[in-house]
């Protein structure tokens, strides 16, 4: 289970690099390091250093600005490649809670709403606003709302987006995929009785 989600105020982050996949998101090396000693120290990083490890300071999140941005815009097909769930370990533990973009690697997608990060889908066109509204404005914050399901843009525009009801219910919740089925274990013991009562010959019984 993750913290429940419902509002996300931060400045905003653009990385507008399309078909930005899993392996550039937290690369191949990296993944024999255990979950606990946190991977957002991975995130980006062949982008984010050099081969000496040295931080590259034309990249955006090594810019002063956006060091503690908790919302990326990002460009097409985000997350795309493999199914690996470090690349949401690593967009979340660097401190990331909203990434917009026009479109997701599906199994990406499903990965974060289960580790409590949003994906925001957004329109070409309404995508390329907002990163020129967030460029004009680099000082400026977005509140991302998930109940209203609204972005409040830095010049006070408001952007709605759709969401599935579903996936929607989760975030809020804070739910994992076992924190969704305990959710039904009032049903299912009903199930399970119910079951015991019409068919006793399909029930075990230990010795």
């Amino acid at each position: 289970m993750s913290a429940p989600f419902t509002t996300v105020r931060s400045r905003a982050a653009i990385l507008n690099i399309s078909n930005l996949d899993t392996d550039r998101l937290v690369p191949a090396r990296f993944l024999h390091h255990p979950r606990s000693l946190g991977y957002g120290q991975f995130l980006l990083h062949d982008l984010r250093f050099d081969a000496d490890g040295n931080e590259r300071a034309d990249f955006v999140l090594n810019q002063p600005l956006y060091r503690d941005a908790s919302i990326l815009i990002a460009a097409d097909n985000f997350g795309c490649g493999s199914s690996r769930e470090s690349a949401v370990w690593a967009l979340h533990g660097y401190g990331f809670r909203v990434i917009i973009a026009s479109s997701f690697g599906d199994i990406y997608f499903e990965n974060s709403g289960k580790n409590g990060l949003l994906n925001v889908t957004l329109g070409e066109p309404e995508l390329n606003r907002l990163r020129q509204t967030v460029a004009r404005h680099s000082a400026g914050e977005l509140t991302v709302d998930l109940v209203a399901q609204t972005i409040d843009a830095p010049d006070a525009s408001l952007i709605g987006f759709e969401f599935d009801a579903t996936k929607k219910k989760s975030l809020l919740l804070g739910l994992d995929d076992i924190g969704q089925t305990l959710e039904l274990t009032g049903d299912i013991e009903k199930f399970e009785m119910r079951c015991r009562q019409e068919t006793p010959w399909l029930s075990f019984h230990s010795p």
